[in-house]
């Protein structure tokens, strides 16, 4: 895989260097960070900024990690280097959104599973707090698919992630702000407790 350039030199782009530690470190920091969305095609719209509320982690060795046997084209991107992207498709339907993280060969990635919109997007389906309450909510409403699997996290890509700003750090540090508990959905590795949420979010896809 070619590495693209570098990300612009911005102090609140999130880069691959951030992003180069063990997935269970890097989910929890991710609440309260932004994922942004904008369309190259429409310089003239700003870009969409999403608070991200909750996340997962998977790594090498876990059963449930799409690495966990082997490298094959589909999960390629997920060894490195990190700071990409990794779309994939479950029940046929519905995407879901990964950030690749951990040392270039090491197989782990960060599972973003609900984000607060801000300023909110509206759809008939659902009211404004719950759009992207989930993995599959947040693909459908920033439009992501999985041709937006491999993609280098810059603004350049269209898709990218910030860090927290000064409320944010504020409101993640009080007492019992985030929740760590187990993951959604799985039949293995369901014990392991690498999911974490913003306690008071509303956006927040299952507590």
């Amino acid at each position: 895989m070619t590495v693209s350039s570098p990300p612009p030199q911005d102090a609140r782009v999130i880069g691959p260097d951030w992003l180069a530690r063990p997935a269970t470190e890097v989910a929890p920091d991710l609440i309260g960070c932004w994922l942004m969305r904008s369309h190259p095609d429409q310089p003239d719209q700003p870009p969409q900024p999403c608070r991200i509320v909750e996340t997962e982690a998977y790594r090498a060795g876990d059963p449930a990690c799409h690495a966990y046997r082997k490298r094959t084209a589909r999960n390629a991107v997920m060894f490195g280097p990190p700071g990409y992207s990794y779309v994939y498709l479950i029940y046929g339907i519905y995407h879901c959104l990964n950030v690749v993280v951990e040392p270039d060969g090491e197989p782990a990635a960060v599972l973003i599973r609900a984000l607060e919109p801000v300023p909110p997007i509206s759809h008939e389906r659902d009211k404004p707090e719950r759009v992207a309450a989930g993995p599959g909510k947040l693909c459908r409403a920033l439009a992501l698919d999985r041709s937006h699997s491999g993609l280098l996290l810059t603004p350049a890509s269209g898709l990218w992630l910030e860090h927290r700003r000064p409320q944010d750090q504020a409101q993640v540090s009080r007492p019992d702000a985030l929740v760590q508990t187990t993951r959604i959905g799985l039949t293995q590795g369901a014990d392991l407790p690498w999911r974490w949420y913003l306690n008071d979010s509303a956006s927040v896809s299952k507590r």
